[in-house]
Formats: C-alpha cells, sequence, structure tokens
C-alpha cells in the first residue's frame, strides 16, 4: 500500500445555500494549491481526489473535490459524522486529510 500524504489544518465547516444543503469544510488556499500541483494527475471526474478524512475520533473513506468558485478542495461532512464528534457549522475543527 503506497504511503499516504498527510495534511492537517483547522478549519471552519459551513452548509451549502440549497435546502438541506450538505456541510463542507474548505481547505486552506494554500495546501488546496500544493496539492493540486502534486496530485492533479490522480483527480477523477470534477476534481475529485480520493481520500481519507480524521476528526477527532472519526476516520472514514471520502473524497476531496476541487471547487473551481472558490478555488480550493471541499470536504464533505455526512450527518453521521457531524452527529458523532458535534461538529457544527461555524465551530473550528481539527482535520487530518491523507491522500
Amino acid at each position: 500500500m503506497p504511503t499516504k500524504i498527510k495534511y492537517s489544518f483547522s478549519a471552519k465547516p459551513w452548509q451549502h445555500s440549497s435546502p438541506g444543503g450538505w456541510h463542507f469544510i474548505s481547505l486552506p488556499k494554500n495546501l488546496a494549491k500544493e496539492i493540486r500541483e502534486n496530485l492533479k494527475w490522480q483527480e477523477e471526474g470534477w476534481g475529485r481526489l480520493k481520500a481519507q478524512a480524521k476528526i477527532n475520533n472519526s476516520q472514514w473513506d471520502t473524497a476531496i473535490w476541487f471547487d473551481t468558485k472558490m478555488d480550493t478542495y471541499l470536504l464533505p461532512l455526512k450527518a453521521e459524522i457531524r452527529k458523532k464528534e458535534n461538529i457544527v457549522a461555524g465551530k473550528t475543527v481539527e482535520v487530518l486529510i491523507l491522500l
């Protein structure tokens, strides 16, 4: 199994404006730039990169998506993870992403 690259950062989750919109964490732009420069070749359709994410005691398989309007990758937060880790929009969390 290839060694994964670890990226850790603090960020505030936010909710998409659509009704019942998903919650996301935007990666810091400097990290997104570095990831895109090094790993863009691994992206699948729509700028999708397979990833593992860890917040507090929860680690899960997911993907980050490059959003051209925001010029960064977005990490979707499942309701299950938000509930388990008491994550709310606007409250800073520590995130670890493995690519």
